[in-house]
């Protein structure tokens, strides 16, 4: 793969920001990474965009739907997968959730830095002050006492500025990838760009034999399709599966590919249009409203300022583009479920390697597919029909990998159907895939006690000196 960036050593790179860190504890001349520092300077979007704190609730959204902890069988969403909320929640929620694991050192897992790398301004500080090598090497455990505001002010405005930014290098690269380079780009498309930096797919890409630098899998074009060309030709996985042994694609939130490719997009209606609309203060004076959230909620600054129709009739319009996603999501679960479990059965029958490649491949694109539709959450109003489409060749390809996988398992002389464990509870599922969730609970307590005081002690303390 080409790269388009030149990266130090890891030597060079620890070296670099320990010398940093020793001979000097400023924020970075670019980035101010508190928002509270602005609050005068822009009382009503500070206002507003501390307001996101309004949007607490943490759906569980596995105990909604145990069939996730099935798909996602030896990966980390399995343990744990909550439902967005505000911004304010950024930092917290990565701290807290069970994906991150209770790391006590800078070499503990689970996770690497670039899982920090949507949640705070203090992403772009650190990558100033310590270069992408810098930030990127080590565990998620390094960045704990470094990267404690949350998403705000400088991850999408200049220092002390209303100006758009890109704030994170590889987020200007993948824009440059198709042919969109942020400086050339209007204001409306800059305001859905920033939006972009967190609202995308991503995966974390190998350099130099590690693997943990984000990056946009744009090369190929921005469509699911494109995307799984290009994972595919790198021969890439995020994990592989538990129960099937399939070589896996974990979607993240597509939110930017969804809506560019919908009537919002097609017609430059922007993210900031929809959910951060101008406003006018009890003084008369418009601002941009910070507290990022549904249309819905303030119809009449956003969606009424293209849309005739009332209130009613958009949502009940909303409503039943999201029946149908949400039916057709259901079924292409239901076809990956089994498929998994029935590729489990064939490799048991003692199914070969070249015997269960093609269907692998099947599952792969299916559930890549089915997750791609559903993962970037607003999908329901950016874009239905693509969804419906993606979710449509998601069914027909589990369907493919389940006729193979029939013919195979004949073969083996295996009876079918193969029996489904009762995966009908959260609790079911995680026992089925083998989770001990007692001593997952347990560790994440302990870290929350033992761990986050210290980063946050540590944080105020370098704070003080800015």
């Amino acid at each position: 793969m080409v790269k388009n960036f030149s990266r130090k050593s890891i030597a060079a790179s620890m070296l670099m920001a320990a010398t940093v860190m020793a001979a000097s504890a400023f924020a970075s001349d670019k980035t101010e990474p508190r928002s509270q520092v602005y609050k005068d300077k822009f009382k009503p979007q500070y206002a507003s965009w501390h307001d996101t704190a309004e949007s607490k609730d943490n759906t569980d959204l596995l105990a909604a739907d145990p069939n996730l902890v099935v798909l996602w069988a030896g990966y980390g969403f399995a343990k744990d997968y909550n439902a967005p909320r505000g911004h304010m929640y950024a930092v917290s929620d990565v701290r807290g959730t069970l994906r991150t694991g209770a790391p006590r050192s800078n070499q503990d897992g689970p996770m690497p830095m670039a899982c920090w790398s949507c949640k705070s301004p203090d992403v772009p500080r650190v990558i100033e002050e310590q270069g992408e090598d810098g930030y990127f090497t080590g565990k998620w455990y390094k960045g704990g006492s470094e990267i404690t505001n949350t998403i705000g002010c400088s991850d999408c405005h200049e220092q002390g500025s209303s100006k758009l930014r890109l704030s994170r290098p590889f987020a200007e690269r993948a824009f440059e990838t198709i042919g969109q380079p942020f400086d050339k780009a209007t204001r409306n498309q800059k305001q859905s760009m920033v939006c972009s930096q967190c609202h995308v797919e991503y995966y974390f890409e190998k350099v130099d034999g590690r693997k943990g630098f984000v990056k946009f899998p744009w090369d190929n074009g921005t469509s699911v399709e494109a995307m799984e060309s290009y994972y595919d030709n790198l021969n890439f996985a995020d994990w592989t599966h538990k129960i099937s042994k399939t070589p896996m694609l974990k979607a993240q939130h597509p939110g930017y590919e969804t809506w560019s490719s919908g009537v919002h997009g097609a017609n430059n209606v922007s993210c900031v249009d929809c959910h951060m609309p101008k406003v006018t203060n009890d003084k008369g004076r418009k601002y941009t409203d910070h507290k990022v959230g549904n249309p819905f909620d303030r119809f009449e600054e956003t969606c009424a300022r293209c849309h005739t129709q009332s209130k009613e009739f958009m949502v009940g319009q909303y409503e039943k583009g999201k029946a149908k996603v949400k039916e057709l999501k259901a079924a292409a679960e239901t076809q990956l479920v089994h498929a998994h479990f029935e590729a489990g059965a064939a490799w048991q029958a003692g199914a070969t390697e070249a015997e269960m490649k093609p269907i692998l491949m099947d599952i792969r694109h299916a559930q890549w597919r089915w997750d791609y539709s559903i993962a970037s959450h607003g999908v329901y109003a950016h874009n239905p029909t693509e969804a419906l489409r993606i979710l449509g060749t998601a069914v027909d390809k589990a369907a493919s990998a389940r006729i193979k996988l029939a013919q195979l398992l004949a073969a083996k002389g295996v009876a079918q159907p193969v029996a489904i464990p009762d995966i009908s509870t959260k609790a079911k599922a995680q026992a089925v895939v083998g989770l001990d969730m007692d001593k997952l609970n347990a560790d994440k307590e302990a870290f929350k006690k033992e761990v986050l005081p210290v980063w946050d002690a540590e944080a105020k303390k370098r704070e003080a000196t800015y």
